[in-house]
């Protein structure tokens, strides 16, 4: 049987249709890119992000607060997770964290020497009122950080995934 050039330019176009354009792709995206598997990434380990407000100046509140940032570490080191933990204090709560009033500034000493992933912020708006109200500058403990509001540090920290515990 013998083929006739009109079957064989015809054959030919249709190769060229399907063959060029693959060619082309493969070239524009490298070959390794059709060939190769999709290779898994380990997956890391959960982040776990608690955040503990604290708007009270109850020393059994305070304690309590303190023992939920010593366990909880610990579950999730036992598996191997990482977690962190910010406390947030506003209104009476600050007195958690100011130097002349914290019924708790010893425990919060051990706290920080536990667990190192744990941070401390102080709502500023309360604390210039605490200040106006007392007429003079207050002292915080070491290394705690001031955000605007308090309230509204944890709404941002629940809008980024943040967990909470109400206290």
């Amino acid at each position: 049987m013998r083929i006739s050039r009109r079957e064989l330019t015809t054959v030919a176009g249709l190769v060229l249709a399907f063959v060029l354009p693959l060619t082309v792709t493969l070239l524009l995206t490298g070959s390794e890119a059709a060939t190769s598997k999709p290779q898994a990434k380990p997956a890391l380990p959960p982040m776990h992000r608690l955040v503990l407000p604290i708007n009270t100046d109850d020393p059994t509140t305070m304690r309590a607060l303190i023992s939920t940032s010593l366990n909880l570490p610990k579950y999730y080191q036992e598996r191997n997770e990482a977690f962190t933990i910010e406390v947030v204090a506003y209104n009476a709560g600050v007195h958690m964290l100011r130097a002349d009033t914290s019924p708790v500034k010893d425990m919060l000493r051990v706290l920080r020497a536990v667990n190192s992933n744990i941070r401390f912020v102080v709502c500023e708006a309360t604390k210039l009122g605490m200040e106006r109200q007392e007429g003079r500058p207050l002292t915080l403990i070491d290394n705690v950080d001031l955000v605007p509001s308090g309230p509204g540090r944890i709404i941002e920290l629940q809008e980024a995934g943040w967990s909470y515990i109400r206290s």
